[in-house]
């Protein structure tokens, strides 16, 4: 089975992946910032003090060790509700250093762990999405995640002479704590349809945009 590295794993939907992941036999690496009590009831390896918005992450690496990592899951997020008229700047880059910078600090901090034919999943947003954006507002999230989606293309193509795979994923609209319990749908079921990309990416679709549930995303 494979060896998968989640960040944001002490809750929402990076919580729900590394349960799933870990009840179907993989070995389960959780970084978060801080566990929680449900993580820990896991069987799974926990790293707590990794904030992907941090300059440094070669602690993470570090605290990886010898393990090879055969799927990395970019999962840890932020969203803040801004709108025109009552912009937070400090806000907004805040979501760009955990949303955008985060995921591709990660991935250089663990490039060296990744097995040959490793794959690379970014957990991004249909907001990012400029052909989609029929509604405004968002400033923060919908460009953290659309600077993040050009970082998963430009990680596809300079990961690819490796063998590795990389594929940007919506989850839908997902009821946890960062969406104040809205959605409509629930953690378990966006880790499932995310768990089933991943396992069907391949070198010929890596980097491209889907919804959890197959369909391809416009950019």
């Amino acid at each position: 089975m494979a060896t998968v590295l989640i960040t944001g794993a002490n809750r929402g939907i990076g919580l729900s992946l590394a349960t799933q992941l870990a009840a179907r036999g993989d070995t389960v690496i959780a970084a978060c910032r801080q566990s929680s009590p449900e993580l820990r009831a896991l069987d799974v390896r926990v790293i707590e003090g990794v904030d992907v918005g941090a300059d440094d992450l070669a602690a993470l690496s570090a605290a990886v060790g010898d393990a090879r990592i055969d799927v990395l899951i970019n999962n840890a997020g932020v969203l803040d509700y801004d709108q025109l008229g009552q912009l937070d700047l400090a806000g907004i880059r805040r979501q760009f250093e955990i949303n955008a910078l985060g995921p591709l600090k990660v991935t250089q901090a663990v490039a060296e762990h990744l097995a040959p034919g490793a794959k690379v999943a970014l957990i991004t947003s249909r907001m990012g999405s400029i052909a989609d954006n029929t509604s405004g507002g968002m400033y923060g999230y919908r460009m953290s995640k659309a600077a993040l989606n050009m970082a998963g293309v430009s990680l596809a193509h300079d990961l690819r002479k490796r063998g590795v795979a990389v594929a940007l994923l919506h989850p839908g609209f997902v009821r946890t704590g960062m969406t104040r319990g809205s959605g409509n749908i629930e953690p378990e079921d966006a880790a499932r349809g995310i768990i089933a990309r991943i396992d069907a990416l391949t070198l010929e679709t890596s980097g491209g945009f889907w919804h959890a549930e197959g369909e391809r995303l416009p950019w």
